[in-house]
């Protein structure tokens, strides 16, 4: 049996700013925070859960898609009603989305979702198993969550 992902870290070049979309807009909780080394972190997950997402305050830049490193963060909701909430949460705090509206994960798939850049330009994806049905999938013959 493979392990599974206790969660997931990322690096952010400004804290406050990463928890402005990842507590405020996405909902998630803040299990912890604190400062270490001159470093700022946030653990992130759902209330007396265990954390799902560590924000790390000690890069410089922005993400870059050509290093090696984290391709994208996917996270899952129950429904598309979901995900079509979040995009408009997302869309009126001025999100950078990489597709138009809901898209399908690939080409007549019935799953799907959003697909937009943090702060920080890490590109993260909001997906509901079921719903998208009849939405274009901007690749081809590649999964959507390609961000190519």
């Amino acid at each position: 049996m493979a392990p599974r992902l206790a969660h997931a870290g990322l690096n952010v070049t400004d804290l406050d700013r990463s928890l402005a979309l990842y507590r405020d807009l996405l909902g998630f909780a803040v299990l912890a925070e604190g400062k270490e080394d001159g470093r700022r972190w946030a653990l992130l997950g759902e209330s007396g859960g265990p954390p799902l997402v560590t924000l790390w305050q000690q890069a410089q830049g922005s993400y870059d898609s050509g290093r090696p490193g984290l391709h994208h963060l996917a996270l899952s909701v129950d429904t598309i009603d979901q995900v079509r909430a979040y995009e408009t949460a997302l869309r009126a705090a001025g999100a950078d989305f990489a597709h138009e509206g809901v898209v399908a994960h690939r080409e007549g798939g019935a799953s799907g979702g959003i697909f937009f850049h943090d702060p920080d330009g890490i590109r993260v994806e909001i997906a509901a198993p079921l719903g998208p049905e009849g939405a274009p999938a901007p690749y081809e013959a590649a999964p959507t969550c390609g961000f190519f």
